[in-house]
């Protein structure tokens, strides 16, 4: 059994293709290939975690808004069992999650998973986000800090956005993300 994690995969919202300038000719293309990208990696006994924007179900009827299929449709297609964190288009959609985010242990690491970057926790060093499609893979982000005291601190989390428009639309292992946040942090001259 492994471990993946992924967001905003978008599964059935036509919009998405021009809203992130994604490589797809048609709605059928996308899903047919998101679909495909991810059984290619992800066997039955695997768990994915998909950390937000997971589908979009169109209940307005507007024309590219999505088609009307629930989250159940995708979920019994794709390969491993599924665990949803919320994300800000999950609302509509019939993941009916209840986790806004989560920690997790692995590779004696502990790693907070939120959809938004907004929401990333400081009080963990790695925070896997989804949310800002193809604009960054890996980004240090500064928060104030001012839990106990009138003087003004700033503590740093990095964030690590584990969507499809950063990762050629596969879900991806913790191993792969470490290794890609280890090269950052060399480039990058961090600690």
């Amino acid at each position: 059994m492994r471990y993946f994690f992924t967001a905003d995969l978008h599964l059935g919202h036509k919009n998405i293709i021009k809203y992130c300038n994604r490589p797809f000719k048609s709605l059928d293309h996308m899903n047919k290939t998101l679909i495909r990208k991810w059984n290619e990696r992800v066997k039955p006994e695997d768990t994915v975690f998909v950390i937000g924007d997971f589908c979009f179900r169109n209940s307005s009827g507007k024309k590219g808004e999505g088609i009307k299929v629930s989250a159940s449709y995708w979920e019994n297609i794709l390969n491993g069992k599924i665990i949803h964190i919320k994300g800000n288009h999950d609302k509509n959609n019939s993941t009916k999650t209840i986790i806004e985010k989560s920690v997790i242990g692995y590779g004696g690491k502990r790693v907070n998973l939120v959809h938004k970057p907004d929401f990333a926790d400081i009080n963990y060093r790695i925070n896997f986000t989804g949310h800002v499609h193809q604009k960054w893979q890996i980004k240090r982000i500064a928060k104030d800090w001012n839990r106990f005291t009138d003087i003004k601190l700033i503590r740093f989390t990095d964030c690590i956005n584990v969507g499809v428009d950063v990762w050629d639309f596969y879900p991806i292992t913790f191993e792969e993300i470490h290794k890609r946040y280890h090269k950052w942090l060399k480039k990058n001259h961090h600690e």
